[in-house]
This record gives structure tokens, C-alpha cells and sequence, in this order.
């Protein structure tokens, strides 16, 4: 695939994105952030009753083209491809450069991969709540360490509530 390719794919999903909507009964709602720039997403996972599938995925979101046409991309690949929980944790975030293609994105990573860090970190959360759930702990009652083990992801997405908090900042700076 060629440059021009690669674009129009972009931009085919900016503006026609795919699975963009809220799941009503999703297990988890995770919002990812990049505070560099001010993209956010929210994604909604829905495992399958098996505990390993993946039942549903969805997102929303608001950005620049590459983070949200990565977001649509990434959900369509998750449907097409029917990933299970855990080949979202085996995916790294070479695998958004190798789709979207390194030209497109090289000045821009963290745009490129807020969808992916966002969606591991909600099947994280969701593979929390089924311990918390085992061990007989409220799975809503955050842990020490929850948010700050799943942030720290080396690249500067922000998950959690921290998205939001970062998004709603007086004087957002914008990278590109």
C-alpha cells in the first residue's frame, strides 16, 4: 500500500468511522487521553459470557485525524479479525504504525496508539474486576495503583479519569 493509499484510508475513517457508539451494558467505559495534544476517547468493551471473547467494542471520542481514524481502524480490526482480550495485550503499538503506516504517523505516535492503549487498558480493568469479583472485593472500589500501573505505558496516554481531567485543562497546548 502507498502513501496516498494510506491517507485515504485515514481520512475514510475520520469521516465515516466505524463502530462509533456507546455500548449500553459494556463491562468496562475506559476514556484514554493524550494531554500533548488534547485527543480523548472513551472506549466501551463487552467481553463475551466465555471470559475470554470479545462480545463488543466501541469508542467516542474527539481529535485529530489520526487518532480518530486509528480509533475506528482498531475497532474494525477487532471485529473483522474477532480478537479475544487477550490478543488486544499481545498487540504492541507497532502493530497501529504498521497498519496506519510509519509516514503517516512518525511525528505523531501517540496519536496513532491512543486507541489501542485505551482498549488494553479497559481489558486490564476488566480482568481486574474478575479477581476483585473472586476474591470477594467490591469490583468497582479502585485499588492502589490501578490507574497509575495501567498509565504507565511509556508513552504518555493517559487513561482513566485523568483523560478527562487532562481534556478539560484551561489551556490545552495542541502538538500539531
Amino acid at each position: 500500500m502507498d502513501r496516498q493509499e494510506q491517507i485515504e484510508i485515514l481520512v475514510d475513517h475520520f469521516q465515516n468511522p466505524r463502530h462509533r457508539h456507546v455500548i449500553d451494558d459494556a463491562a468496562v467505559t475506559m476514556p484514554g487521553g493524550n494531554p500533548g495534544c488534547g485527543d480523548v476517547i472513551t472506549v466501551y468493551l463487552k467481553p463475551d459470557d466465555d471470559g475470554t471473547s470479545i462480545a463488543d467494542v466501541s469508542w467516542e471520542g474527539e481529535g485529530c485525524t489520526i487518532s480518530q481514524a486509528a480509533a475506528s481502524i482498531l475497532m474494525e480490526m477487532v471485529h473483522d479479525e474477532s480478537w479475544t482480550l487477550d490478543d488486544v495485550l499481545e498487540h504492541d503499538y507497532t502493530t497501529m504504525i504498521d497498519v496506519l503506516g510509519k509516514e503517516a504517523v512518525q511525528m505523531r505516535p501517540k496519536c496513532a496508539t491512543l486507541a489501542l492503549g485505551t482498549l488494553k487498558a479497559a481489558v486490564r480493568k476488566h480482568q481486574r474486576d474478575i479477581l476483585r469479583r473472586e476474591a470477594g472485593l467490591d469490583a468497582s472500589a479502585p485499588l492502589p495503583g490501578d490507574i497509575s500501573d495501567i498509565n504507565d505505558d511509556g508513552l504518555g496516554i493517559v487513561v482513566g479519569d485523568e483523560a478527562y481531567k487532562e481534556r478539560m485543562g484551561p489551556n490545552v497546548p495542541r502538538d500539531h
